[in-house]
């Protein structure tokens, strides 16, 4: 492959200091500044390599080990924030947490998105989320505390905004490994269900429940929340982590309509999501060809538009972002710790592959303005609720 080729990539970058190692020996520095950051080639790109496409081409030529860098992520991703004009494919740093499924959300094809990253196997969760095998950000009060700790805080965060009482029928959407919907049952009394779409993550909540004896008090199932029947049932609580992301554009509408039609009068809704600041941001395509298949994060304000259109009434809103930045900094920490386990079992690429989405989401909230949201909001007016916040976060 002709060098210049892959200079001319690098030619666009006017912002920022790095320096390329190309595989003859040669050393060019781009940007206005003196490099922080070096990109190096252990040997020639192949003939395909897609310039064209340079997340594709710099996320597998890292992943086929043709290239490594030296420094810090975050000062890779503040480069490409600062010259994301330049290129016309996407933006790493504000799409690299793009989640679940194209705009296009077809219920199948949510399911297979779902089962291409969640269903790797209990087993691989297991050796980097903690005992609790929440996947998404955890609540640290300190930055001392452990992500245990820091996981059952969120989950305690989450319930108590929603003011959860004895008795009540709690939803959580897409609930993972289901620790939220126990939780929920054992320590407030609730009845709870939740919902996913992955066989992995309702197989092992299903043991769980059953373990502790709680069958006759929660509920998970394999199903599309769109296919609940309100006719049947009704929530007093609903809650969604993680999951708003994964409907797509042109179905944020459709979820605010399903909680409406699932919520009783004067119920509680909170929503965690991943959000933008702003709307349609390009995807990352090496995110979307290896680790999530699409994906649509919703800005902010898109987002509390939709409220007012099912009389949903705005309560609380909480910026988690520097919680994520720390999770996803847990979360490497114990892959590294396991990574020849993990190596043996799916190979070089893969641990390349994941150590980069894991470094690479991390450092992408520090940066960009990628962020995540706590949205609490109730069905109509509600006047019984605590007149403070206080008993959040006492």
């Amino acid at each position: 492959m002709k060098k210049t080729f892959v200079k001319s990539l690098f030619e666009k970058i006017q912002h920022g200091g790095l320096e390329v190692v190309y595989w003859d020996g040669e050393k060019v520095s781009y940007g206005d500044k003196t490099p922080y950051f070096t990109l190096i080639f252990k040997k020639e790109p192949p003939v395909n390599f897609k310039i064209e496409d340079p997340m594709v081409a710099l996320g597998e030529a890292y992943m086929d080990e043709i290239i490594d860098f030296q420094g810090r992520l975050d000062d890779a991703l503040q480069i490409m924030h600062d010259n994301q004009q330049y290129f016309t494919t996407g933006n790493l740093t504000t799409s690299l947490m793009a989640k679940i499924v194209n705009g296009v959300a077809d219920k199948l094809q949510q399911k297979h998105n779902i089962e291409h990253h969640y269903d790797l196997g209990n087993d691989f969760f297991s050796l980097w989320l903690d005992e609790t095998m929440n996947y998404s950000c955890a609540y640290f009060k300190t930055p001392e505390d452990s992500l245990h700790q820091a996981q059952l805080q969120k989950l305690d965060h989450i319930l108590k905004k929603l003011d959860l009482k004895p008795g009540e029928r709690l939803l959580d959407i897409g609930s993972g490994w289901g620790w939220l919907i126990i939780k929920a049952a054992r320590e407030y009394g609730a009845k709870a269900l939740g919902i996913t779409l992955s066989e992995e993550q309702y197989r092992g909540t299903r043991e769980r429940i059953a373990s502790l004896g709680l069958s006759d008090q929660v509920d998970v199932q394999v199903v599309n929340y769109l296919d609940l029947d309100e006719k049947q049932l009704q929530f007093d609580k609903i809650v969604s982590v993680g999951m708003f992301e994964h409907v797509g554009k042109e179905n944020l509408p459709k979820y605010m309509a399903k909680i409406n039609q699932l919520l009783t009068p004067g119920g509680l809704s909170l929503l965690h999501t991943i959000t933008h600041t702003t709307e349609d941001v390009p995807n990352n395509t090496w995110m979307k060809k290896y680790i999530f298949p699409g994906g649509y994060v919703p800005s902010l304000r898109e987002t509390m538009w939709l409220l007012p259109e099912y009389d949903f009434h705005l309560l609380h809103t909480e910026s988690l972002r520097m919680h994520y930045a720390m999770t996803l900094d847990r979360w490497y920490e114990n892959f590294t710790r396991h990574i020849d386990l993990i190596r043996k079992k799916f190979g070089r690429r893969f641990v390349r592959m994941w150590s980069l989405y894991l470094q690479g989401c991390a450092a992408s909230f520090r940066i960009s303005g990628l962020n995540v949201h706590q949205i609490l909001f109730s069905k109509g007016l509600n006047n019984d609720l605590p007149p403070t916040l206080e008993h959040i976060y006492r």
